[in-house]
């Protein structure tokens, strides 16, 4: 049996990568939008963005015929001295989630570098780092699947020590597959280098999410002549419109349909920062687009 493909959207793609920062789209215009952009579905984004009172996030999403996909965490499991802390910071988010109904927990490999470029650790892990990142990975997996009933997918990411292809299939080879799965993401795959297809050919089980996006090669030949930051890369335009960029989506989403379990696709162009009138139009284009290519639909 194919997949089906949920579509749907999240706050990064308003331009918001913080719970609190004056830069970015107040969360009330963001669902507002997202209704307006024809999306039904959505990721939470940063923990404290929207409101964590449960009751009160259930109302809004409500009011608006909008419904939860997951949420996101940022956690350094490499790190033997912040597990305690991960494991908090995931239970925060695993608790809101179940909430609202939601089963998707996407973890994301903590940056070894800031927005400004600065080195904060070495791009590369130790033997022992990277085996305790993908035994914490598991754990942290079981955690949430037999505590909370959710379930983890993680987030390989640019300027992580889980971002090229190698690293990816690496992380997936050595961690629990009936505890952890991974959150494909179209972009940063392609961003490193990495074929999207090959992934999905040749682990298709694990596939447990997706986040859809695309790169411009033109700022990421950029990215490899001048050595930059993840973050300014996307201060650059490095995460692009679809379909303007790579990887081709229809393609893509031909493949994911092939997996034989239900999906969700949540776009995510990082935009940050933008201007507050800039995501709306690029959402809704992006909404028509992959309708187009045959998933989501018009509302």
């Amino acid at each position: 049996m194919a997949a089906h493909i949920h579509l749907g959207s999240a706050p990064d793609s308003w331009g918001v990568w913080f719970a609190d920062d004056p830069k970015q789209t107040r969360w009330e215009r963001f669902l507002d939008e997202l209704v307006v952009a024809g999306y039904e579905w959505f990721e939470l984004g940063p923990y404290g963005y929207l409101p964590t009172d449960a009751s009160r996030l259930r109302e809004e999403v409500g009011k608006r015929g909008l419904k939860v996909s997951g949420g996101t965490v940022f956690g350094a499991l490499h790190d033997d001295k912040s597990w305690e802390a991960d494991v908090a910071a995931a239970r925060q988010v695993a608790e809101l989630i179940r909430a609202l109904d939601a089963r998707y927990l996407i973890y994301l490999p903590q940056m070894y570098r800031d927005l400004d470029g600065n080195f904060l650790r070495p791009p590369t892990l130790e033997a022992d780092e990277w085996r305790r990142l993908v035994r914490r990975a598991s754990e942290m997996g079981r955690l949430m699947r037999d505590e909370y009933g959710i379930s983890l997918v993680f987030h390989s990411h640019a300027d992580s020590h889980v971002a090229t292809q190698d690293e990816v299939e690496r992380f997936l080879d050595e961690t629990d597959e009936s505890a952890v799965s991974l959150c494909l993401d179209t972009g940063h795959i392609s961003y490193c280098g990495g074929d999207n297809l090959a992934i999905i050919e040749d682990f298709p089980s694990r596939i447990g999410y997706v986040h859809l996006k695309q790169v411009d090669p033109k700022v990421i030949a950029q990215v490899d002549a001048e050595q930059l930051s993840f973050a300014e890369a996307v201060r650059r335009g490095a995460m692009c419109e679809p379909p303007a960029g790579i990887p081709d989506l229809a393609p893509l989403i031909e493949a994911l349909r092939g997996i034989p379990t239900n999906l969700f696709a949540i776009v995510e162009q990082d935009l940050y920062p933008c201007p507050p009138d800039v995501p709306l139009p690029i959402a809704t284009r992006t909404r028509t687009y992959l309708n187009s290519c045959g998933i989501g639909r018009s509302r």
